[in-house]
């Protein structure tokens, strides 16, 4: 049975890698975008605060809307309070000794006896302890009414609402395509080193091929121990950049995940490649103006110029009256228990005008601030203009540039491979020495990474162009 077992166990520990491999997320440029379009912190924080701008939006509007409240209080008094009253004062005096014998005799016995402690008897007697205007139980239920009628800063706090919406919307875009520019910045390092890796494979796949065969001339006698040593030393140091290649690009990857939202311990595998990325920038491109209005960040600041305009005017409102309307109904019952008192109702409405007069110069102090602010958001707008002309000029040529050098290291790596396969043809018929072959191939080595090179810098250079042109 073990001999069943352990083939099998060998066979798993060999297919797993292979698996794991297979399970790697492959992702093309615009496929990482679009997942850090969804998965950024900095995408989904803009969210939040655009979802944060729609509620503060109703929060502003409530404030112009009737507002409703009611109450409900209950008192139980342990001491009725007492207030004094002068000498001989009898207040059922004041609305007639027989009306007030008629009334006391239809009250219950304990409420006669509340009567009695409380303003003395109908018979002309007073309180020597002074007059009570609550009985013990108190329970009072209202509902009061405040509605605004004119109030000048709540319309325009409430268009400075609607406006920073706006604001967070424009904001939005701004992240996106920050987020896009930084996808792109992560995307390519990893994308360089992998072309550099594929070329040293290549190499190293020639080169032992190559140093096969001068073994085999060196058995025969037809070569030095010196040529077969040259060649493992380029080996080993092919082999040695190779490894350093695979962890920077595991260092770039890591970088790219973090950009895009992934997870960092997950695999992640680009598949694009620089050759098929590369697109060239038309005369036109290179020649049109340039529309500041394509730029989030410009028309962000746009956003901040209009909400600083209705600041002053939001400070300024603070020197109108405002009016004010305001009801109440209540129920209010009184007792010496909470079953033979009475229910007292009463209502009121009104109005309340608040017309400021002076304040120490506070709402001058504000709208002075409120302008300097404005003026340093008008002169921020004016500096990112001339900032991006500067930086579309700056891209124009940093592309005309990676451009030129694309194409002298493009004629410089046909005539690097042309040079080593004729030294290597030399050196198999017998007429070459392998220094001459070894010096060739450390010039195409050097020649075809600088070409990869220049393709990077051209794709960056494109990319940064659109960048600046805000595309």
């Amino acid at each position: 049975m073990s001999k069943i077992i352990f083939p099998i166990a060998l066979a798993l520990l060999f297919t797993v890698p292979v698996w794991a491999q297979q399970q790697a997320r492959q992702m093309t440029l615009e496929e990482a975008v679009t997942y850090a379009l969804t998965e950024s912190i900095k995408i989904k924080n803009a969210q939040v605060g655009i979802a944060d701008a729609e509620q503060q939006i109703i929060e502003r509007r409530a404030v112009g809307i009737p507002q409703l409240n009611g109450s409900v209080s209950y008192t139980r008094y342990l001491e009725v309070p007492r207030q004094p009253l002068p000498e001989g004062f009898n207040i059922f005096g004041i609305f007639g000794q027989a009306l007030a014998v008629d009334l006391y005799d239809q009250l219950s016995e304990d409420t006669q006896k509340a009567v009695d402690e409380a303003f003395g008897n109908v018979n002309g007697s007073s309180s020597s302890d002074g007059i009570a205007f609550f009985l013990p139980n108190n329970f009072t239920a209202a509902l009061t009414l405040d509605a605004m009628i004119f109030d000048g800063s709540y319309f325009v706090g409430l268009r400075a609402a609607r406006e920073y919406r706006k604001y967070t919307l424009v904001e939005f875009a701004a992240k996106k395509r920050e987020v896009r520019n930084a996808v792109i910045e992560a995307y390519l390092p990893p994308l360089l080193l992998q072309e550099n890796i594929g070329l040293l494979d290549k190499n190293i796949t020639n080169l032992e091929k190559l140093l096969f065969e001068t073994r085999q001339l060196y058995k025969e006698g037809f070569a030095e121990q010196l040529d077969v040593d040259r060649l493992e030393l380029s080996l080993a140091n092919l082999s040695v950049e190779r490894d350093n290649l695979l962890r920077q690009k595991e260092l770039s990857l890591t970088n790219l995940k973090y950009a895009i939202g992934y997870p960092l311990d997950e695999p992640l595998i680009v598949s694009d490649s620089l050759n098929t990325m590369i697109t060239e920038a038309t005369d036109a491109e290179l020649a049109m103006e340039v529309d500041l209005q394509r730029r989030p960040e410009y028309e962000l600041l746009g956003e901040a110029i209009q909400l600083n305009e209705l600041n002053i005017k939001l400070n300024k409102s603070g020197y109108l009256p405002s009016l004010r309307a305001f009801g109440n109904v209540q129920q209010q019952y009184q007792g010496e228990n909470l079953k033979d008192g009475f229910w007292a109702p009463s209502s009121y409405v009104g109005l309340s005008l608040n017309v400021p007069i002076f304040d120490g110069l506070n709402k001058k102090a504000k709208v002075q601030r409120a302008e300097l602010d404005l003026e340093l958001a008008r002169n921020q707008q004016k500096d990112l203009g001339r900032a991006i002309q500067l930086e579309v000029k700056n891209a124009r040529t940093n592309y005309f540039n990676a451009s030129k050098r694309l194409e002298s290291q493009k004629k410089n790596l046909a005539l690097a491979e042309h040079i080593y396969e004729t030294t290597q043809v030399k050196y198999r018929e017998g007429v070459g020495s392998s220094l001459e072959t070894t010096q060739a191939e450390q010039s195409l080595y050097a020649t075809q990474s600088n070409y990869i090179q220049a393709l990077y810098d051209l794709l960056l250079a494109k990319a940064r162009l659109d960048m600046a042109m805000g595309r």
